[in-house]
């Protein structure tokens, strides 16, 4: 019996190709979005745990520095009291080709780690431990790194050899110390010691360490990238959450109009004795092939879609939090599962209301499906009700908890609260229209509208979903970019900016170019190592480019006299709010450096804390400071006559010398790469409920001909109707976006406010686009009347006799 009632189940989307056609594409599409957000999400966390768990393998327990650099002389020192350790110098190298991370070790007595057996090396046999000490070096790194060295890299002093290694991450170059040392200008300092011997250590022993070096485990050592990219991700995965739900009201609406539809073939299989359980559980086998085809679709696609959006992903990482990705997608049980398991769940919260209305209702005195949707109209209060209890909740939580937690707690009660809201608010502004309408044809427009509500009341909940969420996150990246492109004029006010090769370079270069009548402004900077994690503080000459230009947000009263004289501090705005800093507070600081916060500034993409102090404060507490990089103030018209006389007479690299336009387009170019994933979604997202007015129209078509059919009668053109059918969608999806406006705008002021702040550590004043909120109304409306053009055109060619069939029997 089973097999017969499940074949004539099937046999109504034989019937039906479209409806299972949108059905399928709709739970497809809602399980890509997701599944794809899923693939890049473990994709950048798989490689955040090769990246730890190939630091681990090389660290183990070390020694750190805490109050003062760690020095070559404490190495010997220690060496010299029996200590077993092996050196390591890690710092980010700049570079023509691509910035690096550079760890350097000392291949003689390093522990043995996995990743550095080459896989392949671009300097025939050469053995791993020749290669890294023999002069001038070599270079080991992930084959997608290497790619762009080519087969070695010429540094100045020597042509390194390139060897690569799938062990070691992507974006990382091991060397020997050494060769570390000249490349990131560090020659008589250490990042930490390893311990090369696993032993308890006891008092005596820990007695020999001097004052500001200090035992710390691996977990102390590091600082986990998943953790700084943990709220990138719950954003990317708040996404693809939204993209799910909004493709669930394409399942729901197709769902339940196939259950309306069948409702006399459940009455027909109920008579011929099939009990109610067994109709319900072969439903539930029915949508459940449909669900694991769907899934099966959808898995498909948002492969291709993470392999799409992975590139742009890796960017913002790196340029945001410095984490590096591999760009390769494998295939991991983790995201497929997540995605067959979202789209079950999916499916089951789509038919969870047909399935209740199923078990509730006689199956033989069910009513009719305009009596339902007067039924379902009458629910509208109790929705709107809902939504305002939705929004409460949300706004208490983010009141309470505050932080990510809270702000995502919030957005989803908004999001959700106003969805429900819609139908009513619809309701009552059609209502409005009816009663303010006069003639006969207007006031029936009007009602119609209010008639098809219940069955397109899901595809405009998606709308306004996707529109709020296109206005929200648009109006969040474009404050953005309009605020990091002042933010670099203001920044980046030199007109050239050199690096030397080296420090004598340096102090030579900048000697030449003040006796040239050139305003130089050297950039040096030292990193200080603290619990909270590395400090970098740069030192400033006083001078009227800092004056004029810092993107300062709070200062005290005559701040850069008081930095002139090494007073005090400024600090980045992501250090103050990760510390709690105020103006006046005192950041706990080595002897000799000065504490007192003068100043709080913007520091947009850095992940990293930064302060600023003079720089002959900084060079009285770190003369070793690097001396290589140089902003230099000039008129504009002499940059490319200055910049062929540095390459004659310092034969300097072409790349060594950087104008101001170039370092903004390229930074430019950077942060538009960064918010490519945003606006691939947020597309995807836009399309995904137009597909859903699509279909809802398209299945409401042939229930329409009983209120079509008695104004054809009355004299109304076959053409003015199918007019009016378009005018009502273009209508209906008119409010829903002028309603969906200041959804939107809270969303926005949330992202801004609330998430941007927690998870990036920077807050963004807020813009207004209105122009940009136009192109989207229209694109909204287009999207309708493109989805009413199909029943529209079928009611303009349909025959009069099938109008006239309306009258045939009772309705």
């Amino acid at each position: 019996m089973s097999r017969a009632v499940l074949s004539a189940l099937f046999s109504y989307w034989r019937r039906h190709l479209f409806q299972l056609g949108a059905l399928i594409i709709g739970l497809a599409l809602a399980t890509a979005l997701w599944a794809a957000v899923q693939a890049v999400n473990a994709q950048a966390r798989a490689s955040y745990a090769k990246a730890e768990s190939y630091l681990a393998q090389a660290e183990q327990r070390s020694l750190r520095a805490t109050t003062a650099p760690l020095r070559v002389a404490d190495y010997v020192r220690l060496k010299r009291l029996g200590w077993k350790l092996s050196p390591v110098l890690q710092g980010r190298w700049r570079n023509s080709i691509q910035n690096l991370d550079i760890i350097g070790i000392d291949p003689l007595t390093s522990p043995q780690v996995p990743g550095p057996a080459p896989s392949s090396s671009a300097g025939g046999e050469t053995p791993l431990l020749l290669a890294l000490l023999q002069p001038p070096g070599a270079m080991i790194m992930h084959s997608e790194t290497a790619g762009m060295f080519g087969s070695g890299y010429d540094a100045g002093f020597g042509h390194l050899q390139i060897i690569r290694s799938e062990a070691v991450p992507v974006g990382l170059a091991v060397v020997d110390i050494s060769l570390a040392s000249r490349l990131l200008g560090s020659a008589e300092q250490l990042t930490r010691l390893v311990l090369l011997e696993d032993v308890p250590l006891d008092r005596e022993k820990l007695v020999q360490l001097p004052a500001h070096i200090q035992l710390a485990s691996m977990a102390e050592a590091q600082v986990d990238p998943g953790s700084l990219t943990e709220s990138f991700h719950l954003n990317l995965t708040a996404f693809g959450f939204l993209s799910f739900a909004v493709g669930l009201f394409i399942v729901q609406g197709m769902i339940t109009l196939a259950m309306e539809q069948r409702r006399n073939m459940f009455r027909t299989l109920r008579c011929l004795g099939v009990p109610f359980v067994s109709l319900l559980g072969l439903l539930a086998v029915e949508m459940g092939v449909i669900a694991f085809i769907s899934a099966s679709i959808g898995l498909i696609i948002g492969h291709f879609i993470a392999i799409a959006l992975l590139p742009g992903v890796s960017i913002t990482l790196a340029s945001l939090y410095g984490a590096q990705v591999e760009h390769g997608l494998s295939l991991r049980a983790n995201w497929i599962l997540s995605g067959l398991a979202m789209s079950f769940l999916g499916t089951a919260l789509a038919s969870a209301q047909s399935f209740y209305s199923l078990w509730k209702l006689p199956i033989l005195l069910a009513p009719s499906t305009q009596a339902r949707g007067q039924q379902l109209a009458g629910r509208y209060g109790a929705w709107a009700l809902a939504g305002l209890a939705l929004l409460a909740a949300g706004s208490i939580a983010l009141m309470t908890y505050g932080g990510l937690l809270g702000g995502f707690v919030f957005l989803g009660g908004l999001m959700l609260g106003t969805a429900l809201m819609l139908p009513f608010c619809l309701w009552q502004i059609l209502h409005l229209g009816q009663s303010l309408a006069r003639g006969a044809l207007a006031q029936w427009l009007w009602a119609d509208a209010r008639a098809q509500l219940p069955g397109l009341s899901l595809a405009l909940m998606a709308l306004m979903l996707a529109l709020a969420t296109n206005i929200g996150v648009g109006t969040m990246v474009s404050s953005f970019r309009l605020t990091f492109s002042d933010w670099m004029d203001q920044r980046l006010s030199a007109e050239l900016y050199v690096t030397a090769q080296d420090d004598d370079q340096g102090a030579a270069l900048q000697i030449w170019l003040e006796g040239q009548g050139h305003r130089v402004l050297p950039i040096r900077s030292h990193e200080l190592q603290r619990q909270s994690g590395p400090l970098r503080v740069y030192g400033v000459r006083d001078d009227a480019t800092y004056r004029e230009n810092w993107p300062m947000l709070e200062a005290r009263d005559a701040v850069w006299d008081k930095i002139a004289m090494g007073a005090g501090l400024l600090v980045s705005e992501q250090l103050a709010r990760r510390e709690n800093l105020r103006l006046g507070d005192h950041l706990p600081l080595p002897d000799g450096w000065p504490g007192e916060i003068l100043g709080i500034y913007s520091d947009y993409g850095n992940p990293q804390g930064q302060a600023i102090t003079s720089l002959a404060k900084l060079l009285d507490n770190a003369p070793g400071a690097p001396n290589r990089r140089f902003g230099i103030r000039l008129p504009v018209e002499e940059v490319p006559d200055l910049i062929n006389v540095l390459m004659q007479e310092f034969d300097l690299k072409r790349e060594n010398l950087v104008q101001q336009s170039l370092v903004k387009s390229r930074s430019m170019a950077v942060f538009n790469q960064t918010f490519l994933v945003t606006d691939a979604l947020k597309l995807l997202t836009l399309g995904v409920a137009s597909f859903a007015i699509f279909t809802s129209l398209v299945s409401l078509w042939s229930q329409r001909l009983p209120q079509l059919g008695p104004v054809w009668a009355m004299g109304v053109s076959r053409r003015v109707l199918a007019l009016l059918d378009i005018f009502r969608s273009l209508l209906m999806a008119a409010l829903t976006a002028l309603l969906a406006l200041p959804l939107g705008l809270i969303l926005s002021w949330a992202l801004l406010d609330v998430i941007n702040t927690e998870a990036f550590g920077w807050r963004l004043p807020m813009y207004m686009f209105p122009f940009d909120w136009l192109r989207l109304v229209l694109l909204a409306l287009l999207a309708a009347f493109v989805a009413a053009l199909i029943p529209a055109w079928h009611l303009f060619r349909l025959h009069p006799h099938e109008l006239l069939k309306v009258f045939s029997s009772e309705r």
